[in-house]
């Protein structure tokens, strides 16, 4: 009676006044960033998990990444139509609470098989952040402001993989890696407090949706009969693959097998993490006059050619380049990639406001798979050197380029809407 009572809220009760433009956006960032955090705090414990379970290979440690990305991607399909049926924030709650069971189960895993199952069902809980996060964006904004207030979204969201590598190799000066998994549950249930307080429930009265399969599927028809979804979608899951590439070869390639940098990976990872940030506080400055399409086709189109320069060095250098060199590249590709998700992110969701949790379950669990698929077949091919990472990174970024050639017809840079659109706030 609990669980439907929760299900069946309509009209939550508003504790205090909603919050500003910031604290909206600091929220959000926060619930983006628990599934970020819960990928790049555990890359320096890969060590010490494949010591403590006895696994064999460096490559076995990379399952930890693939079980939670399979959980995230599958449950993303769900959430977003159960939110545009009960609402955003019960959908949200009843996320968090699989996050912090999964957390748990981890902290008690008596086995390499039982983490990975704690690892599946935190996926599971985390995709309703991903979800959840982008819905509500879309509730409140559309077209140019949308993607400014997903571009500050994701200036927030940086600073995980910025400091995460780093906090997590601090828990295991003091402890083993249980103690990243207890910070994960912290932070869960902060979220759940701070946004239970301060967040109103922003699915418009007039989109919520009734209970119906058939409305459920007409609506994941849509998405896939709107050519700008479908294409922008694809680039999406396309390029996120050469970022799960990266993200599951980071430890290998840094700390240990390659540059051997021992306790400047997170220094290093961080760093790359921070360009990003700055990308995306580009984005935010540069949007409202450019438009999305002429600084996100900019940036797949700068992304193949610094992809293209990787390769060349990978091959030149017999698969080690120079640390700086190398760096330097993949901080060039992290910063164009940066300016293109939420422009094409926003791109995707154009034309699905009044079904925005539906299309953004879609289109998150889409694009997920494919990253995730991606991405696991680049770092299980890691060798010792960056080659697979490179070789990865330049074929994604090229099918991503025709992909949006294709969604635009040909008609790369030109802006559709050059009047920036306005705000639509919740009560408007």
């Amino acid at each position: 009676k609990l669980v439907m009572s929760v299900l069946s809220e309509r009209a939550p009760a508003r504790l205090a006044p909603e919050p500003s433009f910031f604290e909206f956006v600091v929220i959000i960032a926060f619930m983006m960033a628990l599934g970020s955090m819960s990928i790049d705090n555990l890359l320096p414990a890969f060590g010490h998990i494949q010591q403590d379970f006895g696994l064999a290979s460096a490559n076995e440690v990379q399952l930890i990444l693939t079980v939670y990305m399979a959980g995230f991607a599958v449950m993303q399909l769900f959430y977003g139509p159960v939110s545009d049926i009960v609402g955003r924030r019960p959908t949200l709650m009843i996320g968090l609470i699989i996050f912090s069971i999964g957390s748990l189960i981890a902290l008690f895993a008596p086995n390499f098989e039982m983490l990975l199952v704690a690892r599946l069902i935190q996926g599971m809980g985390a995709a309703a952040t991903r979800i959840l996060s982008v819905a509500i964006v879309r509730d409140r904004y559309e077209g140019r402001e949308m993607a400014r207030v997903m571009s500050f979204t994701m200036m927030i969201f940086i600073i995980v993989p910025v400091f995460a590598p780093a906090i997590g190799s601090l828990f295991l000066l003091f402890g083993t890696w249980h103690t990243i998994f207890v910070s994960m549950l912290v932070i869960a249930v902060g979220i759940a407090l701070w946004f239970g307080r301060r967040m109103p429930e922003t699915l418009h009265p007039e989109y919520r949706m009734p209970f119906s399969a058939a409305r459920i599927l007409g609506g994941a028809k849509r998405c896939l009969q709107e050519r700008a979804t479908v294409g922008y979608s694809t680039a999406i899951g396309l390029m996120f693959g050469g970022l799960m590439a990266y993200i599951g070869s980071s430890q290998q390639i840094f700390e240990t097998e390659v540059y051997g940098l021992g306790a400047i990976f997170p220094v290093v990872f961080g760093s790359i993490a921070a360009v990003m940030g700055i990308a995306s506080f580009v984005n935010v400055r540069i949007v409202r006059r450019l438009g999305m399409r002429r600084i996100s086709h900019a940036g797949v189109c700068g992304h193949v050619l610094m992809s293209a320069i990787m390769v060349g060095c990978a091959i030149w250098f017999d698969g080690k380049p120079p640390l700086l060199l190398f760096a330097v590249n993949l901080a060039a590709c992290q910063f164009l990639f940066s300016l293109t998700m939420p422009n094409f992110n926003t791109m995707a969701m154009e034309a699905q406001g009044d079904i925005a949790g539906t299309a953004s379950s879609v289109i998150g669990a889409y694009t997920t798979i494919a990253g995730a698929l991606l991405g696991m077949l680049v770092s299980q091919s890691f060798d010792g050197t960056v080659t697979p990472m490179a070789l990865g990174f330049l074929p994604t970024g090229v099918l991503s380029l025709i992909v949006v050639y294709w969604t635009e017809r040909g008609r790369l840079f030109a802006p559709h809407h050059p009047d920036p659109a306005a705000v639509m706030d919740v009560g408007h």
